[in-house]
């Protein structure tokens, strides 16, 4: 008798435990939805009261966005400065390990990036390429961006990915060789990128730019190794 009792007790508090998880677990989901609906629809108003709650700013989608990174995506700098100003993360990765910060220096969203950089942008984490938010900002001509991220002196202008390549190699590697990468190879060499360094196959950006035609580039590099 007792042992049957045992049973039911234990039966009835699993069953009780099971109905509590599934309660919260669809409550998380529930909650997950509703911002992540009114990040979609952009709806500044419902942002603002969704903010009112306090609620957790780090819960994630099924694609491990957290809001911030979904607003982010959409490049909506509204949503985006209030989850800041609410202490969003600007460094939280998602699946793709994508950050805000990362995504808004490879896309060329300079309004989010000085956002983030104002907010705790940390320079040591890093995209799946194991890249910083300079090197696909350089490869894609975001001058701006460029200019943003130059400004301290303190960022990792020589950090190398793992394709091998610096900020550098990628602007002269990647690009076409036009005005804007122009202006980019100049800043990079103006801020004091490293000239000798080389990819994983020995060669350095003067020698890319050489094998590429890259003539105005090709000078930038010359006068600058000259200099050095």
């Amino acid at each position: 008798m007792k042992y049957r009792m045992t049973l039911l007790l234990c039966s009835v508090f699993f069953s009780l435990n099971t109905l509590t998880a599934c309660s919260q677990e669809k409550t998380m989901t529930s909650s997950t939805n509703e911002i992540f609906q009114i990040i979609a629809q952009q709806n500044l108003p419902e942002m603002k009261v969704w903010l009112s709650k306090k609620p957790n700013l780090e819960l994630k989608n099924e694609k491990g966005e957290t809001p911030l990174m979904a607003a982010t995506y959409l490049n909506q700098v509204q949503l985006a400065k209030l989850l800041i100003d609410a202490g969003a993360n600007v460094n939280a990765q998602d699946n793709l390990l994508n950050s805000p910060f990362l995504y808004a220096g490879a896309a060329g969203q300079l309004e989010i990036l000085k956002l983030c950089l104002k907010s705790g942008a940390d320079y040591k984490v890093f995209n799946r390429y194991n890249g910083t938010a300079l090197i696909p900002a350089c490869e894609k001509g975001h001058l701006a961006v460029v200019e943003e991220l130059l400004k301290d002196k303190s960022y990792p202008i020589d950090h190398v990915n793992r394709l091998g390549w610096t900020a550098l190699l990628e602007a002269v590697i990647l690009s076409d060789g036009g005005p804007k990468h122009v202006k980019i190879v100049q800043l990079l060499v103006d801020a004091g990128a490293t000239l000798s360094i080389k990819d994983k196959d020995g060669v350095t950006a003067l020698d890319h730019a050489r094998k590429k035609h890259f003539k105005e580039i090709i000078t930038i590099l010359e006068n600058a190794a000259v200099r050095k």
